[in-house]
């Protein structure tokens, strides 16, 4: 049976999610505001703490980003920390950061305008922002990097920071992907399979993937697996309760290969059940296959 927090603990809950314009602070609250929180955008900083110190038994999610009225770093800030100390709230920031590229093709395609770029290049309204911003990014608890996370991800990842439920400890995310395509943003820790030898090669094992026995069997058999293995368990089995002490909620381990099919996803699946083994809670997922593990 899941665990959740009591009305009184959820109460005490308040994220304020802020960023760069364009980088999901609405879909943000729109999933927080699925998961239980009571969400608002955009209120005055001067609101601010007449909401935090209402009445009410649901969890809050603000949004505050440079279009709020009143807006300004120094402000938001003080006003954080005055609301901490008066209330008592477990009060959390998000801040949600995008490659400038990308910020610039979403404000292209939607053909809105950005919030600082009504007298000057869009790029360069982007940039602005971010140098303004930067004090936020460097106070928040949790920074998500959006340039690549798919919608069904970006619920996910919000969900496991800031879900309602009782705390279930560290959650672990061990994802495959293809060095060809880019490192995963969200990782903490990634590991290189490429020296592995490698079943694309093999013509009968191309069209396979990790994820069934003849490539299982093929980088197995491999004599440098073993160690491999072995030094990533021994590596993490001292880290894991490290991270939970710490107060860590969602740990992304990545591994990845050249195509993501093969090595990348035979060792994630190995890992996962390692992990599984060990009593963590998992989850698994091959970016390259559109898959989610078992």
């Amino acid at each position: 049976m899941t665990e959740t927090l009591s009305p009184l603990a959820a109460q005490g809950r308040a994220v304020i999610v802020t960023g760069l314009s364009g980088a999901g602070k609405t879909s943000a609250l729109k999933v927080l505001e699925d998961l239980g929180y009571e969400a608002v955008d955009n209120l005055p900083v001067t609101l601010l703490s007449n909401l935090m110190s209402g009445g009410g038994t649901r969890p809050l999610a603000v949004g505050i980003d440079i279009r709020t009225r009143d807006f300004g770093v120094e402000p938001v800030l003080a006003e954080i920390d005055r609301i901490m100390a008066e209330t008592g709230r477990a009060l959390r920031m998000l801040f949600l950061d995008c490659d400038d590229e990308v910020l610039r093709r979403r404000f292209t395609e939607t053909r809105r305008l950005h919030p600082l770029a009504t007298d000057r290049p869009l790029i360069d309204g982007i940039r602005h922002e971010r140098e303004l911003v930067s004090p936020l990014k460097r106070r928040a608890d949790v920074v998500f990097d959006t340039s690549n996370l798919a919608p069904g991800e970006f619920k996910r990842v919000l969900s496991s920071h800031f879900g309602l439920e009782g705390d279930k400890g560290l959650m672990v995310f061990v994802t495959s992907f293809a060095y060809r395509e880019g490192l995963p943003r969200e990782a903490d820790l990634v590991f290189d399979a490429r020296f592995l030898a490698n079943p694309h090669y093999v013509p009968e094992l191309k069209p396979l993937t990790g994820r069934d026995q003849g490539v299982a069997d093929y980088v197995a058999a491999d004599p440098a697996f073993a160690d491999f293995f072995e030094s990533l368990t021994h590596l993490l089995a001292p880290l894991l309760p490290r991270f939970a002490a710490e107060g860590k909620s969602y740990l992304t381990i990545a591994i990845g290969c050249t195509g993501g099919r093969h090595r990348s996803v035979y060792t994630a699946e190995r890992l996962a059940q390692w992990l599984k083994d060990q009593g963590a809670r998992v989850e698994l997922r091959h970016r390259e296959l559109g898959q989610e593990g078992k």
